[in-house]
This record gives structure tokens, sequence and C-alpha cells, in this order.
């Protein structure tokens, strides 16, 4: 490309952190609603049984993610069409936006049975625009880096979000602290929501000042852009299927940790609410400390093994914490907690790279964002809502076992049959992207 080291370096650190405060906003926002669904339930979905007010605000949150493939299949052909960063630009400005006007809506006391309708059509703006954020800016952050840096660079994505949802928790808990819950009740829940206004503005502004990938700019260059992703995708079901599976796990388990366990230790095992914070932060704080480390490792040794021996382990963790419920105090489910969120740190560390290594650059945007959204919504962003139901039908606190371990064995048998043939030739070389047979894989998979 003609550019001088010095130059590549500072366009890279550029685009990680253009790439990185977008993704920031996002995660902030499911935060914040994860830890505010208790008040958003009274607030627009009222009913005399707070379980299920509770239920109908999961709703609403699980229904954001159904919407989340649709705009992966708008968002990542668009990406791979006229590039990652403009279709970027576009999904913060959406995200940010629909985020503030969430803060302003006005409740079912205020306009009736319209309250909850707008609030969904909101969550679904907001669904419709994390769907296509995955699979453009793990293009853009896995193409910036270049072959044996995957790992390691695109973890800090999943870093991101870990720090978002944290973030989103801070200010959230910080206000129901501040303020009281009546207080919150009232008006403080809109607070954190139209935080997401000046925050984005900053964010869109580095976006703005950000240059396209390099390997998507060769193809351009090259005039090998994909002129239909959505039907050439299609010669790479397997990469998609194996996508989609070793995701499967990654989405149950990331909203374990990060919003079913909070509602799980206050509301089945009524763990007052400090412990449950102090809990839910120390998790997930050290899920992000363990991320690049497990990056960095599978960057060197290679992601296969290593996703298999933490995929199993972190199947055991998951029914160690369900089994360990019964009769539990914090004292006895503080350490499967944090077995959980360790061994979930190190399996999402390194599944963005596996997944930019199995996809061509020509339609890597497209194929992430079909085989990413759909299991993050049937497996991520579902769970509160299946675990919830699970245990108000069987009456076993449990019972959610079962649908975490069954994601954990999906994603283990789709690590299994993994071949070093399913990997792509991912350099920075616009031409001759197919799958290959022998160690042409960068990273050695």
């Amino acid at each position: 490309m003609g550019m001088s080291p010095a130059n590549t370096q500072r366009q890279r650190r550029r685009a990680f952190i253009g790439a990185t405060t977008g993704h920031l906003i996002e995660w902030y926002d499911y935060g914040v609603y994860g830890f505010l669904a208790l008040y958003i339930g009274k607030a627009f979905f009222v009913s005399d049984d707070p379980t299920s007010s509770l239920l109908a605000s999961f709703a609403a949150f699980a229904l954001s993610f159904f919407i989340r493939p649709l705009g992966g299949l708008f968002f990542g052909p668009l990406a791979d069409k006229i590039g990652r960063r403009r279709t970027l630009i576009t999904v913060l400005v959406m995200m940010a936006g629909s985020t503030f006007l969430l803060g302003l809506l006005p409740t079912y006391a205020s306009i009736g049975i319209a309250a909850p309708v707008l609030l969904v059509l909101i969550r679904c703006v907001q669904g419709f625009s994390a769907g296509g954020e995955i699979g453009t800016i793990t293009s853009f952050i896995s193409e910036y880096a270049g072959p044996g840096r995957r790992g390691f660079a695109t973890c800090w994505l999943m870093v991101t979000a870990v720090l978002g949802l944290l973030l989103g928790g801070a200010v959230a808990n910080g206000m129901t602290w501040a303020l009281g819950a009546e207080l919150m009740q009232d008006w403080g829940w809109r607070i954190p929501f139209l935080i997401a206004g000046p925050l984005g503005f900053i964010s869109l502004y580095i976006r703005l000042k950000l240059e396209d990938s390099p390997e998507f700019l060769a193809l351009v260059e090259a005039g090998q852009t994909s002129k239909a992703p959505l039907r050439e995708v299609w010669q790479w079901k397997r990469s998609i299927a194996l996508v989609f599976f070793i995701i499967t796990l990654h989405s149950s388990i990331f909203y374990l940790v990060l919003t079913f366990a909070s509602t799980y230790m206050s509301n089945t095992l009524k763990f007052d609410s400090g412990t449950t914070l102090l809990y839910v932060f120390v998790a997930s704080l050290s899920a992000a400390l363990v991320m690049p480390f497990g990056g960095a490792f599978t960057d060197r040794y290679g992601r296969k093994p290593f996703l298999m021996v933490i995929g199993t382990l972190a199947t055991l963790a998951m029914y160690w914490f369900f089994k360990t419920a019964p009769g539990a105090t914090p004292a006895t489910l503080f350490w499967p907690l944090m077995a959980v969120a360790i061994l979930f740190g190190l399996y999402a560390s390194s599944t963005y790279a596996l997944m930019s290594e199995l996809l061509p650059t020509r339609i890597r945007s497209t194929g992430i964002a079909m085989a990413y959204n759909i299991p993050v919504a049937v497996f991520g962003g579902s769970a509160p809502l299946i675990s919830t139901w699970l245990i108000k039908v069987t009456g076993d606190i449990t019972a959610p076992w079962y649908f975490y371990v069954g994601t954990g064995v999906a994603s283990l048998v789709a690590l299994v049959v993994l071949r070093q043939e399913d990997f792509v030739a991912c350099n920075h070389a616009p031409t001759q992207e197919r799958p290959v047979g022998t160690a042409l894989a960068d990273s050695q998979a």
C-alpha cells in the first residue's frame, strides 16, 4: 500500500480506538437495560405480578436480539460492498440515537399501551444496528491486525463489550444508590440512556476520521469487491455452520455472566444487592482481564485445541454453578461463578479471530453477520428469558443448567469437526481467497 511502518502503526492504533469506542456504546446500552430491567418492567409493562413484568422486560431485551440477524443481513453485505468504515458510522448513529430516545420515552402511566409499543420499536432499532455492527467491526479489526495477530487484536472487542456492560451497570447501579428506588422508578432510570447521546457523538467524531481496512482497500483497488455478497456467501455454507455452533457457547455464557447471574442471585437466591453487584463486577472484570492472554496464546499455539479444552471446562463450570445454587450462600457460590467467568473470558478471547479466519475478505462481514447474530439471538439474548421461564415452569432453581450445558455441547461438537481445510488464506492479497487443503491458513487455526 506504499505506507511506512510508522504510518501503518498509527493507522492501526487509530482504527482500534475508533472501532472500540463505538463498540463501547453498543454494550453500554445493553448493560444499562439489563441492570434497569426491573424499573423498565414496572414503567412499561404494568402487571400485578412482578415476575410477569420482569419477564416482559426481558422479552423486550430478547426481541432486540431477534432483530439482529435482519440488521446483519442488511449491513453485512453493505460493509462488503461500500466498506467497513461507512457502515460502522451508520450503525453507530442508529445505536446511540435510539438509546438516547429510549431515555425520553413516556411511560405506560402517561400514554398507555403506546408506551411498551414504542419501547419495543426502539429496542428493534437497537437490535438492527447491533446486528450490523458485529460483522463489520470484527472484519475491520481483524483486517487491520493481519495474520498472526488476529486473536490478540479482536479479543479487545470482547474486552470492550464487557467494559461497556460494566460501565452501563456502574452508571445504573450508582444512580440507584444515589437516588433510591423511588426516584429511580420515577425518572432516574432515564439518565443512563440519555448519557448515550454525548458518548455517541464523541465516538462518531473518532470514526469519521478512520480509513477503511487495508484488506478491503486492496480489494477495491483490484476491482474484486463482491457485487452480491448475500448470494456469494452461500458458497461458504460449512464455514457459516461452524461459526454458528462455535458461537453458541460464547453467546450463552456471555449473558450468563453479564446479565442473568445478577437477576438470578437477587431474585432467586435472595442475595442482597451489594453482594450481587460486587460479584457481577468482580466476575466480569476477571473475564476481561484474561481475554488478552487467551487471544495472544491462540495466535501463537492455535485456536482449536485451546477452545476445545476451555469449552469443555466452561460447560462443566456452568453445570457446577447451577447445581451449587440450592441453599447457596455468597461464600459457596463465589468460586463456581468465578470459574464460569474466567472460562468465559478465555473462550470468548479467540472466537472473533476464528470467525475471521473461516471466511474470506470479500464476504467476511456478510458471513459473520449471518453466522454470529442468529446464535446470539437464540442462545444469548434469550438466555435470561429461557432461564427465568425454566425456573418458573419446573419450580427447580437448577433447571437453567439444561439450557447452558446444551449450548456448550453444541459448540464442542462443532470444534471437533473443525479441520485445517476449513480455514481460508487470510492474508492481505485480494486474489485467490478460497478454502485451502494445506497449512496455508495463517495462525494455524
